[in-house]
């Protein structure tokens, strides 16, 4: 079972596309969506990465920080992000651990679930059923930005 609203989200520390060393807490006082997908470059999860892109401005005119997980390897995410000009960190949980502290492990996979997360650390919405194609609009019309 997924985390739930108003719960403080775990911190954690991974690697991200670029292998730069991702802290949640070095994003403190902004908001996060924290958007876990099951594996790069695969229908869905390019609907939903793509979705994020095609919004990005919006989000990081609201001062709201992106970032993608998955337990695929940072070459992989490399390569998403490549072909598909993704303009957000994805971070490479190949151990699990984040996807783990966040209860979306699906078996050696991270399930589809959004967090949004306030500034202050607690998760403000939880999203555990995703319409892959509108899901960033959709978290934007939600949190009225």
């Amino acid at each position: 079972m997924p985390l739930s609203v108003g719960d403080t989200a775990p911190d954690f520390t991974v690697k991200d596309t670029n292998g730069n060393t991702v802290r949640l807490s070095d994003y403190a006082g902004k908001p996060v969506v924290l958007y876990f997908y099951p594996k790069d470059d695969t229908p869905g999860c390019t609907k939903e990465a793509c979705s994020f892109r095609d919004n990005y401005q919006q989000y990081l005119s609201k001062g709201i920080t992106v970032l993608g997980v998955s337990m695929d390897s940072e070459t992989s995410h490399q390569a998403f992000t490549e072909k598909f000009n993704l303009p957000f960190p994805l971070l490479a949980d190949q151990d699990g651990v984040l996807t783990r502290a966040y209860d979306v492990d699906g078996g050696g996979y991270s399930k589809r679930v959004t967090y949004v997360i306030g500034g202050d650390g607690k998760i403000t919405h939880v999203y555990t059923t995703v319409k892959t194609d509108t899901h960033a609009t959709d978290i934007l019309t939600d949190i009225g930005a």
